[in-house]
């Protein structure tokens, strides 16, 4: 228990992933918000601590299984799974969810108005992971990649054009946290992505799929958040103590 108490939240879901779980079940940020100890998180929403840490160690006893270990992967290899599996799902998703929230909109938005909030929400998340994933795509992650081939080769790296690396980084945790709080007002909005009783095929369908897309964006943030983002700062303080 000890070893748990100790742990932040996002430490815990980057040494086994399965205790996501027990955080999504109890409505806590393991992403945007990891860097919180479990007390912390307890009794800022009220929880009963030992039960956070009975299921969390009911959990962690159980074999992993073939789940990834992300956390020793080398930065690049991270870098390119992050883009190939969770930033081009952003992108296939988008302008699908937006068509399905477009047409309950049109057909259920005046007996279910909530629906135009949650179209709204969804649409300003759209546009801003757009640009924050271009962001990452041509300078922060270049950046990382450059500083991986810099240990390899013991090459200079150069000019950044942004000083250290926190700084970007920075900027992609801010704008991360955004898009969880647009997301926490998105779930409350649909009732944790419960389709009401009256609700058609395209209505349960269209929830479903916000409700999986939300759970990739947590998946997406805490590998950066959690992983990459710190290891990074530690392969730039260790490249540039090779050049001194």
């Amino acid at each position: 228990m000890n070893d748990t108490m100790e742990k932040t939240v996002g430490q815990m879901v980057t040494e086994d992933y399965r205790t996501a779980q027990v955080f999504k079940a109890h409505k806590i940020d393991f992403c945007c918000k990891g860097n919180r100890t479990l007390q912390e998180v307890a009794e800022k929403k009220g929880l009963d601590l030992e039960t956070l840490v009975q299921e969390l160690g009911a959990i962690q006893n159980n074999t992993i299984g073939d789940q990834p270990d992300f956390k020793t992967w080398p930065l690049d290899l991270l870098i390119d799974y992050i883009e190939k599996k969770h930033h081009r799902y952003v992108e296939q998703q988008i302008p699908i969810l937006k068509q399905y929230l477009n047409k309950l909109c049109h057909v259920h938005g005046n007996k279910h108005p909530e629906l135009y909030g949650i179209f709204e929400h969804f649409s300003a998340s759209a546009g801003e992971l757009a640009k924050h994933m271009k962001k990452e795509e041509l300078v922060l992650f270049p950046w990382i990649r450059k500083m991986v081939n810099a240990t390899k080769d013991d090459t200079t790296l150069g000019d950044s054009k942004f000083g250290t690396v926190k700084n970007p980084i920075q900027m992609m945790m801010e704008e991360h946290d955004n898009e969880g709080e647009r997301f926490r007002k998105i779930a409350a909005l649909s009732s944790d992505y419960t389709p009401p009783p009256d609700a058609c095929n395209t209505y349960r369908v269209a929830f479903s799929l916000l409700q999986e897309f939300e759970e990739d964006l947590h998946r997406h943030i805490h590998l950066e958040n959690n992983i990459l983002f710190p290891k990074a700062e530690i392969l730039e303080k260790k490249v540039l103590d090779n050049l001194f």
